[in-house]
């Protein structure tokens, strides 16, 4: 029997995707880290509760070289093997990008790879799409960019709003999320 993938998830809030990843922890994957660039993230205070080791380091001040200088070597003291973002709303660099190529998954609130960046739930409406989504994919240099791992649709209603369709896809992440990062981390136990 393998060990599971050691995963740290990096978080920006509340954490709900985090939370979402922690519930499905199990054969294929063990949440090592909850990290974090804003110290009072709601998220770290709940997986404190839980009794999973947390860092959270605010790049202001430091700078984001020494931001993630100390990001990685956290990252590599708690044994992490992969980084899942979730709702980690800072860009990473080239280099550490670079540095974890292959090792760094994300969820996207869109159907990639309409949509990148920002704004995606106005963005669909306005376009008048009939469905929407979230994608999780691979981390690269390219915003929003690496391959797509996996998408759920979400349909658009008639009536509506940013914020009613966030919350119906941020569900959809809640399921899709954790059935991705199983396989994914499955695939790196047992490669070809």
């Amino acid at each position: 029997m393998t060990a599971p993938t050691r995963v740290a998830v990096l978080i920006s809030g509340r954490g709900s995707n985090m939370r979402s990843l922690v519930a499905a922890a199990g054969d294929a994957y063990a949440i090592v880290l909850v990290a974090s660039d804003k110290p009072d993230a709601a998220g770290l205070d709940w997986a404190r509760e839980q009794g999973l080791p947390t860092f959270a380091l605010s790049p202001r001040g430091i700078g984001k070289p020494a931001y993630e200088a100390a990001l990685d070597a956290a990252l590599h003291d708690a044994g992490t093997e992969v980084i899942a973002l979730a709702g980690y709303m800072r860009l990473l660099s080239d280099s550490f990008v670079a540095r974890w190529r292959g090792r760094i998954i994300n969820i996207h609130p869109s159907l990639l790879p309409k949509y990148k960046g920002l704004d995606t739930h106005a963005r669909a409406i306005a376009a008048g799409d009939a469905v929407a989504g979230c994608s999780v994919h691979v981390v690269t240099e390219e915003l929003d960019g690496g391959t797509v791992l996996g998408q759920a649709e979400v349909p658009v209603l008639p009536d509506d709003t940013p914020d009613a369709l966030a919350t119906r896809v941020l569900a959809a992440e809640h399921r899709l999320y954790p059935a991705v990062l199983t396989r994914y981390a499955r695939g790196l136990a047992h490669p070809g």
